[in-house]
């Protein structure tokens, strides 16, 4: 295969890709530093690391390649582009009878070049599973494997212990039920370094990983808005939870990324047998006890920590650097800057306690299934853009609580915006939004004994709390800003109104 030319037809296609970091940039440079064979013949299928310099950016990719001398037209939407040789490159991961190497290798434990593929100790994995590739997301593309395992392959890898494969393996071999099991993966040592057979004490780049699959499952985002929209339908959405409760609402997705979704299924957008839920109390309640329990399983697998007086100046200046560097990127952020400085300034006070240990650390509605067995949580590798040491990091829990409290607010808001002009609308998403986060916080205390909104202390709003919840929509405001300008206007003023 003749790199140069592959590199030149990368440079053209890469932009293209969803999951393609430097989205509107020109590529300046297409490097292609690891190239090995998987399978031979036609079709041929070439596992590649490219380097892909964008502005000033370096940024490494994985890559499928997939070659044949004709491309079927169920694949002519992953064409890169005509090779040399007349042969056409393609995304392999769009190919069924190349993702099913991948499958093989997994069960095989197979070692190719550098690449090593592993499975879980006592792992069952079916390796004739027929494969279909669902829609590629921000940061990856899934492969459903018949109806039991999904793989995730990362076309932005990194070195070091990953956390969406450390994190559900840790808690799975403790007996967890709240997590998709890990049932092997696919890495490799960082390029430059000896291959896995060689000595080497360099954490692995992890390129893939194959986790149980829920087939009758629903994502909590899209349940979320579901029920908003029947809310809507039904008035003021008084109406009660249906017989069925959590977990009944047909297929769903395995969702990943800021509140988008996409990969556990087909997906019906919440609706299941007897429609969406009005009112979604019932299983924000539930999400908030499974939250509580997921604190409490990375607790006692993990260990627990308490801030020192420094660390906590350290967490306040970092959130304030973060709030200094948004500014530059959202200018509407300036009228809200003192009023957020100060809700961050008060966790400084004398006394402020601070108890922190491994948190999922990018929690939303689009994190979580709706399973028949309760709520299943998904995606531990924490917020892409945050460095792997911090997102490894011992946090606050209350974080996640923050997210989800975000999340609920997020569904709530994009439903109004989506119709602006609809008061009635608005009416019934703000009352909706009351209810599951009272009821999440609620289901939280039960497992938990304290109200995460008042840290124990009645009547008193919990400082850290409000804090985080700030912290978390300044975040959300960069995103929107740089990916969806539509979207701004709803971190915008949730943050008006916290920071009154």
């Amino acid at each position: 295969m003749t790199q140069g030319a592959l590199a030149d037809l990368l440079s053209e296609w890469l932009p293209a890709q969803r999951w393609f970091a430097g989205s509107g940039s020109r590529v300046r440079q297409v490097e292609i530093t690891s190239d090995v064979q998987l399978a031979a013949g036609d079709p041929e299928l070439r596992h590649l690391m490219v380097d892909v310099v964008v502005g000033q950016e370096r940024v490494s990719y994985q890559l499928l390649t997939g070659l044949r001398a004709e491309l079927p037209p169920a694949l002519a939407g992953a064409s890169i582009g005509a090779m040399p040789d007349g042969r056409i490159a393609y995304d392999g991961a769009a190919d069924p009878e190349l993702t099913a190497v991948l499958l093989r290798g997994i069960v095989a434990q197979r070692s190719v070049g550098p690449l090593r593929f592993g499975t879980e100790p006592g792992a069952i994995v079916d390796g004739t599973a027929p494969g279909r590739t669902l829609p590629a997301l921000a940061s990856n593309t899934s492969v459903v494997f018949g109806e039991a395992a999904i793989l995730k392959l990362l076309r932005r890898p990194f070195a070091g212990h990953h956390p969406d494969l450390e994190v559900p393996s840790a808690l799975a071999r403790n007996g967890s039920k709240l997590v998709a099991a890990p049932l092997g993966w696919i890495e490799m040592p960082p390029i430059g370094q000896p291959a896995p057979a060689q000595a080497s004490d360099a954490a692995p780049v992890v390129l893939a990983i194959l986790s149980v699959f829920f087939p009758r499952s629903s994502d909590g985002w899209s349940l979320a808005t579901a029920s908003l929209r029947s809310a809507h339908q039904h008035g003021a959405g008084q109406h009660g939870v249906g017989q069925h409760g959590v977990g009944q609402h047909g297929v769903g997705q395995h969702s990943v990324g800021q509140h988008s979704v996409g990969q556990h299924g087909v997906g019906q957008h919440g609706v299941g047998q007897h429609g969406p839920i009005p009112d979604f109390s019932a299983e924000a309640r539930l999400l908030g006890e499974a939250t509580a329990r997921l604190h409490t399983e990375l607790a006692g697998v993990f260990g627990t920590s308490a801030l020192s007086r420094f660390a906590l100046t350290d967490l306040i200046d970092t959130m304030a650097t973060e709030l200094s560097q948004a500014t530059g990127v959202v200018p509407q952020l300036r009228e809200h800057e003192a009023a957020i400085r100060a809700r961050y300034a008060a966790l400084a006070e004398p006394g402020t306690e601070v108890a922190v240990q491994r948190i999922h650390g990018d929690y939303h509605l689009a994190q979580v299934l709706s399973t028949d067995g309760g709520w299943i949580v998904l995606d531990f590798e924490g917020e892409p853009s945050v460095p792997l040491a911090r997102r490894r990091a011992f946090a606050p829990a209350l974080r996640d609580v923050a997210g989800m409290l975000r999340s609920f607010d997020y569904a709530a808001r994009h439903e109004a915006l989506r119709h602006p002009d609809d008061k009635r609308l608005a009416e019934v998403a703000s009352a909706w939004v009351s209810r599951c986060q009272d009821a999440f916080c609620s289901g939280y205390a039960q497992i938990m004994g304290s109200d995460p909104r008042t840290g124990g202390q009645l009547g008193s709003r919990s400082p850290l709390l409000r804090a985080l919840i700030l912290s978390k929509a300044v975040y959300e405001a960069v995103y929107e800003a740089r990916h969806r300008p539509d979207w701004l206007p709803i971190p915008l003023a949730a943050i008006a109104e916290a920071s009154r």
